[in-house]
């Protein structure tokens, strides 16, 4: 008699984007994680998640899920617009560098906590990019940050390619009455009614 070993399961992965769409480019790593799910359809082992400004509340998403990957708008002190990706230990030191928003200190604080309670994630990568403008209350993303965000999905999809994840791309995005984000604050409804970026506005 042959004794085939159990497959081992797959690992469970969160793609998370987090950020506050009020202000400019703070809504990046919402943005990011709305155009991947319009974009590409993932395995059953994969959450995609709008973590939005949920802070603590994201521990037990992190208890439930093995590797993370999160977007989100990310002070390297680069040039505007700069796409950076971090992984493993890392991450924590640039979500806590610079307070330019209460979400970023609080995910620090998620990580930490997670960490506490031996639920830290086994694989981490994170996909920043450098803001132009986070103080444009009801602002849309500025054009040097919203043009990264076809980037950041290419870079999503190849570290979850590294992390055994196999996506599809969707022949029809998705309907944003189909996305993640519901009530008209989708990126194409909100930025309609949105101030434009100041940036512009004073051009």
């Amino acid at each position: 008699m042959t004794v085939h070993p159990t497959p081992s399961p797959s690992p469970r992965v969160l793609v998370l984007g987090i950020g506050n769409i009020l202000w400019a480019d703070e809504g990046f790593g919402v943005r990011a994680v709305e155009a991947f799910h319009r974009g590409f359809t993932a395995p059953d082992n994969v959450t995609v998640l709008d973590g939005g400004t949920q802070g603590l509340y994201l521990v037990n998403l992190l208890q439930e899920h093995d590797h993370l990957l999160v977007f989100d708008a990310i002070d390297y002190g680069l040039p505007p617009g700069t796409l950076k990706r971090v992984d493993g230990d890392e991450v924590p030191k640039f979500t806590g560098a610079k307070k330019m928003s209460l979400h970023q200190t609080g995910f620090q604080e998620v990580l930490s906590a997670a960490d506490l309670l031996d639920a830290a994630p086994k694989r981490l990568a994170l996909i920043g990019c450098q803001p132009v403008d986070l103080e444009d209350w009801g602002g849309a993303l500025t054009a040097p940050v919203n043009a990264r965000i076809a980037d950041a999905l290419t870079l999503a999809c190849d570290i979850l390619a590294e992390w055994g994840v196999t996506l599809a791309r969707r022949a029809v995005p998705l309907d944003p009455a189909e996305g993640l984000l519901g009530h008209d604050i989708d990126q194409l409804n909100y930025e309609r009614h949105a101030d434009p970026p100041r940036a512009a506005a004073n051009e």
